[in-house]
């Protein structure tokens, strides 16, 4: 068993052996955590991106079509 004045000179002893953590090239945690995209997904933005300049397109030319009265569908 431990005496109290063991504990206490324990909890407060320095290991000058222990070499400290080299802050060089560190990295912060959000950026070590961060998730790289695979090429799936970076493919699934891309198509989503696409499909939206698309609608957008589309929306336009059935409002230049319901100006202009024409019969043709897009």
């Amino acid at each position: 068993m431990a005496t109290l004045k063991y504990k206490e000179w324990l909890s407060k002893r320095v290991n000058d052996n222990i070499p400290g953590p080299s802050l060089e090239g560190a990295q912060s945690m959000e950026e070590y955590l961060r998730v790289v995209p695979s090429e799936l997904e970076i493919i699934k933005q891309d198509f989503e991106r696409k499909s939206l300049e698309f609608e957008k397109r589309i929306e336009k030319l059935e409002e230049k079509k319901m100006y202009l009265r024409l019969d043709v569908d897009v």
